[in-house]
């Protein structure tokens, strides 16, 4: 179906004039409905930054140009908005057919974050050193991993810096070096062997030197992935830190008594291709790593320095308690570890049924389901029952009308959740992507 617009010759084209001849051409209607006024005049240049936005005056160019000023006249709401009328008409005119004898305006200033990716958040001035504490096999190198990967993607600076890999590479390279390998069994981990004991607390420290360097590099997180087991290890710590303003320390202890999770952790080094069991039947391995256990159980005391910022996450985020944290990321840190679990679970998702901006063509808006996709929504509790049975679920939806009526016949918990939302399509929200090109 075509459209007749008023002014035109009937093809669409507002360059033509109509056939009762003799009437304005679209442009020459633009152009008298938004009085534009021509006169020559210096040209007046866009503020900047947000600093100029203060000053007094905008500062003026040299440079003779036309100075073009709008003014509205009766224009009534939205009549030359992205969705409005006149710019879809405008949008149909050829390039023919504007005045080469028009001179261009100079192109806006450059706008940070519009059209290129958008700024990094400077966080430079986060600096925190999580220390962690607790037993082998407790998950501790599991919870550094996960921590890492959260605040990665909150756009923060990790690393973690393992004490027990610095270990074996400095073992590696006195190998290669002597022709010698060294042997890291249980008896290493003794804190009867003092010359063994010397070597770990210049490791942890070497590692805690570089951690700092790391920060004062542009770090923003730093994981002491050791097991810092003892409170003389933890003063040690805690007064290396405390000579770098600005820094802050959180000890992450991890507890377990769990034995099916002791029992997996231990499985999983053993079997997982650890270097300290390379060329070691699985047995030996197993035995050697349960004494090496054994050998911190008996110097190891669990974190109660009334003074010191803690978290504690009992049996891998079966219990978490927290002290001593301020300020907005170490509540970030220990939101996440409160909600950390194990246990696997399977997260189902459907797509909203069809709205009527579907059928339109229309991007984005908060459109209400049309008659196909209501009878998607009804049909979905059967699909759901014939594959999952009378499973308990918990429904998430968007605060868009057209997720909420989706899973508005869905006998479960419903959440509305406004991160779901559909990205806002800006100017072009409600537009079909004819109108938008």
């Amino acid at each position: 179906m075509s459209e007749h617009h008023e002014g035109t010759d009937g093809t669409g084209d507002p360059t033509k004039k109509a056939a009762a001849g003799g009437q304005p051409t679209f442009l020459e209607r633009v152009d008298s409905a938004l009085e534009l006024e021509i006169s020559r005049g210096p040209i007046v240049n866009t503020v900047q930054s947000p600093d100029d936005i203060s000053s007094t005056k905008p500062t003026t160019s040299s440079t003779d140009a036309p100075e073009i000023k709008l003014s509205g006249g009766n224009l009534r709401p939205g009549f030359f908005g992205a969705g409005g009328s006149m710019m879809r008409k405008f949008d149909e005119s050829t390039l023919q057919s504007r005045k080469a004898s028009r001179p261009s305006s100079p192109p806006p200033p450059a706008i940070v974050g519009i059209g290129n990716k958008v700024a990094r958040p400077d966080y430079s001035e986060e600096k925190i050193v999580l220390a962690m504490v607790g037993l082998p096999a407790r998950g501790k190198s599991y919870l550094s991993n996960k921590l890492t990967r959260y605040l990665q993607w909150l756009e923060y600076d990790v690393k973690v810096f393992n004490v027990g890999n610095l270990r074996r590479s400095k073992a590696k390279s006195r190998a290669t070096k002597t022709g010698k390998k060294e042997v890291h069994s249980a008896n290493f981990f003794s804190n009867q062997n003092d010359e063994a004991t010397r070597q770990r607390e210049i490791l942890a420290e070497e590692s805690l030197e570089m951690l700092i360097a790391w920060l004062h590099e542009g770090g923003n997180v730093a994981i002491h992935d050791a097991t810092n087991s003892t409170k003389a290890r933890r003063a040690k710590i805690e007064k290396r830190v405390s000579r770098e303003p600005n820094f802050s320390l959180i000890f992450l202890e991890s507890w377990c008594d769990d034995p099916d999770i002791i029992a997996a952790n231990v499985d999983l080094k053993v079997s997982a291709g650890d270097p300290d069991y390379m060329n070691m039947s699985r047995e030996v391995a197993r035995a050697d790593f349960l004494a090496r256990i054994k050998q911190y159980e008996a110097v190891y005391e669990t974190v109660t320095e009334p003074h010191l910022s803690y978290m504690r996450i009992a049996n891998v985020g079966s219990q978490v308690t927290v002290g001593r944290i301020h300020g907005y990321l170490q509540s970030r840190i220990a939101f996440y570890l409160m909600n950390l679990h194990l246990k696997p679970r399977a997260i189902f998702m459907s797509r909203h049924g069809e709205s009527v901006y579907n059928v339109e063509g229309k991007i984005g808006g908060d459109a209400p389901l049309s008659p196909r996709g209501l009878q998607y929504a009804t049909a979905l509790p059967n699909l759901i029952k014939d594959n999952l049975g009378d499973a308990t679920l918990t429904v998430w939806t968007s605060t868009l009308q057209r997720t909420i009526q989706t899973a508005q016949y869905l006998p479960f918990t419903k959440l509305t959740w406004k991160s779901l939302d559909e990205l806002d399509a800006g100017v072009c929200d409600g537009m079909t992507y004819e109108e938008i090109e």
